[in-house]
């Protein structure tokens, strides 16, 4: 049976005959149905993945010189446009809505000769930490069925995780990458704010949402970045100006790395990750590293501010689902309101609702000041205290999330699953780049890792520790 390790390694056993794209393919695809009750795939597009590998075995076998990533089979979240395909982000208001246009992002991968195997379940408008609000039903942890795969972008992760595809994009709005690929045991990255075009990519809250990328190797996950990361006219967000040149002088120097004290010493953290961490933090010292442990004093502030910005901005950008144009619509014309109210309550899950609700508030006449001026204000302390830390130090380590992935139903009270996401949201605040790095196995047998921040605009120091940190894991990221 085909086993994937790297596309490097893929790629010499195409060119050697060992394996052709269809094989790969079809391995593949026997995968996904073997495993289809962890329910990771929205829809699988069975016939043109196998169409388009023999298409690029016929261009192999006639002497063609292969790209980037001919045959690599990725899978995209339902939040990410496909020309022809369904898009519908997990929620009944996009019932059966086909896409009109690819994303920038996929277009710049199919480009390189990827295949698209499938559109993977996530939590309804990329809203959640679980992968349990999604119009499909739950996607389930391959590690362990009884429990989440994390989210919002659970089945990006567990397609990769379960050996459904090679590599997998998600989207990250506060850590809907990199909590699930803890939860999974993989690698997550989330490029920095305006790294990857976001044009095709549906919004949930516009000025912190970010493609992001889930693989088993390192390498691979920074070759979809550098591909993708390009300039896009159709995203005025975007870093215009990229300079992708490694600064070799970081490897003649140790790499600086702080520690937040209250991030290690909340009372939320897991006894056991916080042990293994802080022992992993201080077996770097003097190993070209330098750890020091300082003060961040917002950062109990940090969830209360993402939720007001992100749910004001989610009320606003999906107030154009209303059935009139597209989408859902339950057929009922009584009256205007009538027909808005009948389509956007039964269309929309109880979190897109409940969050939809919060952002009108938040943003109403007498509150707005009270609260969404206020978390404006706490965004760009956070910015202006990140970027004056990023002076002394390449990087910030800590955890991922407080626990390992939490059984499936265990967290009913909605704010205890806002609170879970208090490691991740920061980087969205700010716009920073992270990465989640599968290190450590817990002593109920499920994975957890080790999250890295780095400046604004600074992907390759951030790649560069990872490197590293890999290089000195104990366990490394055999999975």
């Amino acid at each position: 049976m085909f086993q994937f390790t790297s596309i490097e390694s893929y790629h010499e056993e195409l060119r050697s005959g060992k394996i052709s794209c269809t094989d790969a393919i079809t391995n593949y695809l026997s995968i996904i149905e073997e495993k289809k009750h962890l329910n990771a795939f929205v829809e699988v597009y069975a016939d043109e993945a196998i169409e388009k590998a023999a298409q690029l075995d016929k261009q192999r076998s006639a002497g063609m010189p292969i790209k980037l990533l001919h045959g690599v089979v990725i899978a995209i979240k339902d939040v990410i446009c496909y020309k022809d395909h369904k898009i519908t982000a997990a929620s009944k208001i996009l019932k059966d809505f086909t896409s009109l246009y690819s994303s920038s992002a996929l277009q710049l991968l199919l480009q390189e000769d990827a295949i698209v195997i499938g559109s993977c379940n996530c939590d309804e408008f990329a809203m959640g930490s679980s992968n349990e609000n999604s119009a499909y039903g739950p996607v389930l942890n391959a590690a362990d069925e009884g429990r989440v795969p994390g989210g919002s972008s659970g089945g990006s992760a567990v397609a990769v995780q379960a050996g459904m595809c090679m590599l997998s994009i998600g989207s990250d709005t506060g850590g809907s990458v990199r909590q699930p690929a803890d939860f999974c045991g993989l690698i997550g990255f989330k490029p920095g704010y305006g790294s990857i075009s976001r044009y095709g990519l549906i919004a949930y809250a516009s000025s912190f949402d970010q493609i992001g990328i889930f693989g088993k190797n390192l390498n691979d996950v920074r070759l979809l970045w550098e591909i993708m990361n390009m300039p896009d006219k159709k995203d005025s967000t975007m870093r215009q100006k990229l300079v992708l040149i490694e600064n070799k002088t970081q490897d003649l120097k140790p790499l600086k790395l702080a520690v937040f004290s209250q991030a290690m010493a909340h009372p939320g953290l897991d006894e056991e990750i916080a042990s293994t961490i802080n022992n992993f933090s201080n077996d770097l010292k003097g190993k070209d590293f330098t750890v020091d442990e300082i003060e961040l004093d917002l950062f109990d502030y940090v969830v209360p501010a993402y939720y007001v910005l992100t749910t004001a901005e989610a009320s606003s950008n999906l107030s154009r689902y209303d059935g009139v144009r597209f989408g859902f619509n339950t057929g009922e014309n009584t009256d205007l309101e009538h027909f808005y109210n009948k389509n956007r309550s039964e269309g929309f899950g109880l979190e897109v609702k409940r969050r939809i609700m919060l952002g009108t508030f938040v943003l109403s006449t007498g509150y707005y000041d009270a609260y969404f001026t206020k978390a404006q204000q706490i965004r760009k302390l956070l910015v202006d205290r990140m970027s004056k830390i990023f002076e002394h130090y390449d990087g910030i380590i800590m955890p991922v999330s407080p626990t390992t992935a939490f059984k499936i139903g265990e967290k009913k009270d909605p704010v205890a699953m806002y609170l879970a996401d208090i490691y991740t949201v920061l980087a969205n605040l700010c716009g920073l780049p992270a990465i989640a790095l599968p290190m450590f196995s817990h002593s109920n047998n499920m994975p957890y890792g080790l999250q890295i921040m780095a400046k604004a605009g600074d992907e390759l120091t951030l790649l560069n520790i990872s490197e590293k940190l890999l290089k000195h894991s104990r366990i490394g990221i055999s999975i």
